[in-house]
């Protein structure tokens, strides 16, 4: 009886170590996540990189691919989407949030994950599921599952909101649909059920539009968003604050949050101050031309929006303060799969390629704790996408994605 034991042993094993794929890929070159290597080799073995150097020795069996004219990259990382969200011109936020169903948001956010994901985006930092609850959890888990195919996902579930500052609203509800409202001690006990329910990092509103005549203006007090990030941290979480307005950038910076989304009237002050307290910036360049164009704003044809004009001078004065920038879009706002309209706007205002592609690999990865991700090293998650062309000479290669792997598997 032992050796038929030992017989079936040593045959699952075999099995076991034949699923063990590996792969050559040999690109023209391989943007490493900081730098470019020219005429390197990466060699994929299972669901991570193995070898990165200029010529590799592989054994009988492992499959080569020669892809000439191409760049070998890590898969990018997202910094700011909503799944559960589509274009605003097709149908407004309100109307997504009061009048579409659970059931359709999600099956749209589950074709939304395979756009984002065979454009080269293999993570994404979802901030927000606008009134669908803890959706972002359980689509993360079905992920997990094998049941959908996507890119990895850190999941804010519902927002952070003060009370009363946030919408949709109306007279027949009292209580926004979007987000979830808290105050003062309550923000303690909202966060740590956030926490329960699995979110990876905990979003805020720092401001928002319920000023007077619907100005930005701020909403939770240092002190809140304090104990906000305290609670957080006692779990291992980061916060992230949607902030627009110079107090509102200012408080959520004193508070402690780890980065400030859009950041529309960041000056040279407040920047200095990001710096110094170490938080980074997503300033959203695609959503905010996305929603001008909703408007009625034809780019290249139109002169620019005053919007848009505050928005070149902000950046410009985050890229000379030395303030961390990160890549995030707010896709959602725009169409998923078009993920990289932020890359080429980030170099229009003025970041050179390399940066650019940095702040969407080695940079994000850093900002999001994510370790083993947004490098090509070895012993690193081998999420990589393959572009035609060099997007160190032409950024626009990062939109021809020639092959997309997720963990070792070519998609």
């Amino acid at each position: 009886m032992h050796w038929r034991f030992h017989l079936v042993l040593i045959l699952l094993l075999g099995s076991m170590l034949s699923r063990t794929q590996s792969i050559l890929l040999i690109p023209d070159r391989v943007f490493d996540g900081e730098s470019f290597l020219d005429g390197w080799q990466v060699l994929v073995q299972g669901t991570l990189i193995k070898e990165i150097k200029p010529v590799i020795s592989v054994d009988k069996g492992t499959t080569i691919l020669k892809l000439p004219g191409t760049t070998l990259m890590p898969g990018m990382i997202e910094g700011h989407s909503h799944i559960l969200l589509h274009p605003y011109d097709e149908t407004s936020w309100n109307d997504q949030v009061l009048t579409e169903s659970r059931s359709e948001r999600v099956l749209r956010a589950a074709l939304h994950l395979k756009a984002s994901l065979m454009a080269g985006f293999t993570t994404l930092r979802d901030l927000g599921t606008e009134g669908v609850d803890y959706a972002d959890v359980e689509i993360k888990q079905a992920l997990a599952k094998g049941i959908l195919i996507g890119p990895d996902l850190i999941c804010a579930g519902r927002a952070i909101v003060a009370t009363g500052s946030y919408g949709p609203k109306s007279m027949v509800f009292s209580s926004p649909r979007g987000a979830e409202e808290a105050d003062g001690q309550d923000l303690i006990r909202v966060v740590r059920d956030q926490i329960g329910h699995g979110v990876d990092v905990i979003k805020i509103y720092a401001d928002y539009r319920w000023g007077p005549f619907g100005a930005a203006m701020p909403t939770f007090s240092i002190e809140e968003i304090k104990s906000i990030v305290e609670t957080a941290a006692s779990s291992g979480r980061r916060v992230v604050a949607h902030a627009s307005t110079k107090e509102g950038m200012r408080r959520a910076i004193l508070g402690g949050v780890s980065t400030i989304e859009h950041g529309d009237e960041g000056d040279a002050e407040i920047f200095a101050l990001m710096k110094k307290f170490k938080v980074s910036l997503c300033p959203t360049l695609a959503a905010g031309e996305a929603i001008m164009s909703y408007k009625g704003w034809e780019k290249n044809t139109d002169s620019l929006p005053d919007r848009i004009k505050a928005k070149m001078m902000s950046f410009k004065l985050a890229l000379q303060s030395g303030v961390k920038i990160i890549f995030g879009g707010d896709v959602g706002v725009f169409a998923h799969g078009e993920n990289a309209r932020e890359l080429l706007l980030m170099k229009e205002y003025g970041m050179t390629n390399i940066e650019v592609l940095k702040t969407a690999t080695s940079i994000n990865a850093d900002v999001f704790g994510l370790d083993h991700k947004g490098s090509i090293k070895p012993g690193y998650l081998a999420d990589i996408v393959i572009v035609m062309g060099h997007p160190g000479e032409d950024l626009k290669a990062v939109q021809s994605i020639k092959l997309v792997m997720k963990s070792g598997k070519i998609l």
